[in-house]
């Protein structure tokens, strides 16, 4: 059969020639000097005339070149280079050869390294390879017209060129199958140029290849890098003067692809399929040779070689996704991005996922009913209203024409446009209620201040405590100070000032002791000593009686076992106090760590608060009703065991911002938590919420509520949207069973001077309604309050709302008191009233009351624990409804049955006539079981005894 000329793709060896062929051919061996390096054999001395059996394609590539030329150089860089073959000849000439097999069509054919036909190689010569190797006399690299050839062993190829189908066709069959194990795939033509009958979004895949080199990377095609509909691969590699195949598929590769592309001899592409619609370009249009190796094809102008890896999906031309879309979303159009600004603020990129699907599901998820697409990569979330804002301006859907990464079919937007979707208004995903006049509630100035407080508790007496970091006053300060509410409308005798405070309280915590006189503790400290502190205060006096105790420190009798600033404290269902994390003063190291007062045994290490540090101070603990502690921390939540404190179950983390899931809730990324409320008989699994949050760095705030069911094995965490952002938020419970959410800012995180446009709204959040429908908007305060501020329920139902410290000169230290009042309050509906003598209640006794005001058939009751507000944090919440029972005007109480869902401690008893509640009277429930009366063990400090 006389020789054959095809036309070969672009491949990944030089384009070469093949012919006729027989075995002898191929598998004739003769002896040479050198029988071959480490891993090659010789297979003998071979003619080479027109047509070439081998091309002197890397003589130059050799070091030394062709005066250095022996076998070994001209074998490694052939092996360097991928090829099984080599020859030598004229004593300094180098090329290659490759076998190529088809176990498809059970043919092979010898290939030589270098041209662009395939003719007959020489055949074996009985002599000639005579002429000693210019960089090695004691062996032979050929002869005139002769060629050693040399393969690499075992014949498993590093290369293989691939042909069409039809090129398959066209060559003859003569070979059997009794040539060396080597392979070649066929994997089809892929189209490069746009095709404009093409319509279908389907995918079509190529046939499955195997073993091919590098890294199962299978020369697919020659391909159009960019059509009229755009790029045909979706990410870009950085061009390289140095560009080889290898190079670009291993970018690829490590970038996560399964395609790559190279084009114009330096350029190198990315994707997981061809988009675009591609379509087959001639053959001779992939033309140049790799920037980093002459004997490799890199597409060529506007041309591109494609490798791939498993099947190669091939999408036709895209368009914008108008069905199939996740939830109630409804397509819109393409719009500008906004003048001077970005639209949406939530910027997620999603280099590889990004959809309509993807993105959508995650705004959604958040709560945002808009969203959409831009750059391909780029997915923002946000408000319909917020479009109006940014003045953005609707385009045509022609500029919208970026392909989607995750789902090529589709459009992603375009450069400074957006693809964007809205969710449906007959189905929203929140609905928040805007409340007017007295439904709103009422912010009202309430006295003025004498100092800027840290922290404040509102003590048994009725009495608030206010206690300030040093320097934060008047140089003369005592730091402590007292306010009765019953006087607020007469400065000169609402507040008391307070001494005994010898160390530095900044960042400390604070709670009510279940002792039978509820002494307030405060722990912690700023630096040096102060980390140590543990203060005391007895509360004497009543609305309208002046006190007369102080506040009572003895570090030299009486100090933590490790110095803590920014812990947080909780009265454990054993009645002990529990000391949980801190750092070591000022910016010091962590302090991840428990320990327990009175003190018993050492701290307990904590590793997942050395891990978190330092996004996890003052970090939310609660006892739950199962007796296990909930430790909510940065994005993190666990329950630990009450006597081991070894963690009992590791809770889903805690989701944060739709662009950021690391978004933390505790300082300084700072949120605020509270405890949903028990009702009687406290079957139901508890709930506990999270609200506000910042991130680290960029410190976009949050602007969701997360809750779980801790004790739940198959809880997750559900996400609530806010009306607003909000870091450094305060909540209060209120007697029916609400929360106010108030205070904070809406940029920033907390600390000194690190947070702007303070958040002058309230938001009620009401755990009763249905989820995602629990928060109403209501009134606003004209009054900042940022960084060390607070937020307490008074015996009267309001909230007194206090302090701000952010050292800003935007912002001023803020010694105003204001209160909030809820509706309730300006109802105009009269207060219920009762009386009651038994004040100190054992579990599940029943206690009666005399209703003096208001109906009874219509009363609840709701006791609310005493509270330390700072940072975020009220240490000591705890809100339940007990079972209520009324004949006439006298009512029974039944107390909560065990100290897991009530640990020991003093709580607000409200009765409540519909929505309006009564005056308070605090109650002692579960008694004093560590003996806290008779602590400390120190003549420095008043004891209550048992």
């Amino acid at each position: 059969m006389p020789p054959l000329s095809i036309q070969l793709l672009c491949s990944l060896l030089t384009c070469v020639s093949l012919g006729t062929l027989s075995q002898s051919h191929i598998l004739q061996k003769r002896a040479v000097t050198n029988p071959g390096p480490a891993g090659w054999t010789s297979l003998g001395c071979y003619t080479d005339q027109a047509p070439r059996t081998l091309s002197a394609g890397f003589t130059n590539s050799v070091p030394g070149g062709a005066a250095a030329m022996t076998v070994v150089k001209c074998t490694t860089i052939c092996k360097a280079n991928r090829f099984q073959y080599a020859g030598l000849e004229y004593a300094q000439e180098c090329c290659t050869l490759s076998i190529l097999r088809s176990d498809l069509i059970s043919k092979a054919y010898l290939v030589t390294g270098c041209g662009n036909t395939l003719s007959a190689p020489g055949a074996p010569a009985a002599s000639g390879c005579d002429k000693p190797c210019k960089g090695n006399a004691t062996e032979y690299c050929g002869g005139s017209n002769r060629r050693q050839l040399i393969p690499l062993l075992p014949a498993k190829p590093f290369a293989a060129h691939y042909l069409t189908v039809e090129d398959f066709k066209r060559l003859p069959n003569v070979l059997d199958n009794h040539i060396p194990e080597i392979n070649v795939y066929y994997a089809g033509v892929v189209a490069t140029t746009s095709a404009a009958s093409q319509s279908s979004t389907s995918a079509t895949s190529r046939s499955s290849v195997i073993d091919a080199p590098p890294s199962s990377i299978t020369k697919t095609s020659s391909s159009t890098s960019n059509n009229a509909n755009g790029r045909i691969l979706s990410n870009t590699q950085a061009s390289s003067t140095t560009q080889t195949q290898e190079k670009c598929i291993a970018a690829c590769q490590a970038a996560g692809y399964t395609v790559a592309g190279m084009e114009f001899a330096n350029e190198c592409y990315c994707g997981n399929a061809l988009i675009n619609g591609p379509t087959v370009a001639p053959e001779g249009q992939c033309d140049k040779t790799c920037s980093g190796n002459a004997a490799q094809q890199c597409g060529g102008a506007s041309r591109m070689t494609i490798f791939a890896t498993g099947d190669l999906n091939i999408f036709a031309v895209p368009a914008a996704q108008k069905t199939n879309l996740p939830g109630k979303w409804e397509y819109q159009g393409c719009i500008t991005e906004g003048v001077g600004r970005r639209i949406w603020k939530y910027q997620t990129i999603l280099t590889n996922t990004n959809s309509a699907t993807e993105c959508l599901s995650r705004c959604s998820q958040f709560g945002y009913m808009a969203g959409g697409m831009e750059y391909g990569t780029e997915c923002f979330c946000g408000d319909v209203v917020d479009i109006e804002n940014a003045q953005a301006t609707v385009r045509p859907e022609t500029e919208c024409k970026t392909t989607c990464p995750g789902d090529p079919r589709y459009y992603c937007g375009g450069g400074s446009r957006l693809t964007w979707y809205a969710w449906s208004l007959d189905d929203p995903l929140y609905k928040w209620t805007y409340a007017s006049g007295n439904n709103a509630g009422r912010y009202r100035f309430y006295v003025p201040g004498v100092v800027v407080p840290l922290l404040t508790t509102l003590g048994v007496n009725g009495k608030v405590t206010f206690v300030e970091k040093q320097g934060t006053g008047p140089p003369n300060s005592t730091g402590a100070f007292e306010l009765d509410p019953s006087l607020a409308g007469d400065f000169s005798k609402a507040w008391r000032t307070m001494r005994g405070l010898k160390t530095d309280v900044f960042c400390s915590a604070g709670m009510t002791l279940p002792d039978k006189v509820g002494r307030q503790i405060n722990v912690g400290g700023w630096s040096g000593t102060s980390t140590f502190g543990i203060r005391l205060y007895w509360p004497d006096g009543s609305p309208g009686t002046p006190s007369v105790n102080d506040w009572q420190e003895n570090a030299a009798e009486l100090k933590l076992q490790k110095g803590r600033w920014y812990p947080s404290g909780m009265i454990m269902s054993n009645g002990s106090m529990l000391i949980v994390g801190g750092q070591d003063g000022s910016n010091g190291a962590p302090v991840p760590s428990l320990e327990i007062l009175p003190q018993v045994g050492g701290v307990v290490d904590l590793d997942w608060l050395r891990r978190t540090d330092p996004y996890n101070l003052y970090p939310f603990i609660f006892v739950l009703p199962g007796g296990g502690i909930f430790a909510g921390y940065f994005n993190e939540a666990r329950i630990l065991d009450p006597a081991t404190f070894a963690t009992v179950r590791t809770l889903p983390a805690i989701p944060g911002n739709v662009n950021n899931p690391n978004a933390g809730r505790t300082y300084p990324l700072e949120g605020a938590a509270m405890m949903f409320p028990q009702y009687a008989p406290y079957t139901d699994p508890v709930t506990m919420l999270i609200c506000g949050g910042s991130t680290n760095g960029a410190s976009l705030v949050t602007d969701n509520c997360v809750t779980i069911q801790p004790e739940n094995p198959s809880s997750n965490w559900t996400i609530e949207r806010m009306p607003s952002q909000r870091v450094m938020p305060c909540m209060a419970p209120l007697p029916d069973g609400t929360f106010l959410i108030a205070n904070g800012a809406t940029r920033g995180v907390a600390g000194f001077g690190l947070a702007t446009d303070p958040n002058l709204n309230a938001v009620l959040y009401d755990p009763s309604k249905p989820l995602n429908q629990r928060m109403t908007i209501m009134a606003n305060t004209t009054i900042a309050r940022m960084y060390h501020s607070e937020a307490i329920t008074l015996q009267d139902g309001t909230v007194l709302i206090s302090g701000s410290d952010p050292q800003s000169d935007a912002y001023p230290q803020e010694y105003r008191v204001e209160v909030f009042e809820p509706p309730y309050v300006l109802s105009g509906l009269p207060r219920p009233a009762y009386t009651i003598t038994n004040k100190d209640w054992a579990y599940g006794q029943q206690i009666s009351i005399t209703i003096t005001a208001g109906t009874s058939a219509n009363m609840r009751a709701s006791l609310i624990g005493a509270v330390s507000s700072t940072h975020g944090n009220s240490m000591g919440q705890r809100t339940m409804f007990p079972a209520f029972s009324c004949a006439g005007n006298t009512c029974t109480v039944t107390a909560p049955p065990n100290n897991r869902v009530c640990p020991p401690g003093w709580f607000q008893l409200f009765i409540l006539d519909g929505p309006t509640p009564s005056m308070s009277t605090w109650v002692r429930i579960g008694g004093d079981p560590a003996q806290l009366g008779n602590w400390p063990p120190s003549k420095t400090f008043s004891k209550p005894g048992l």
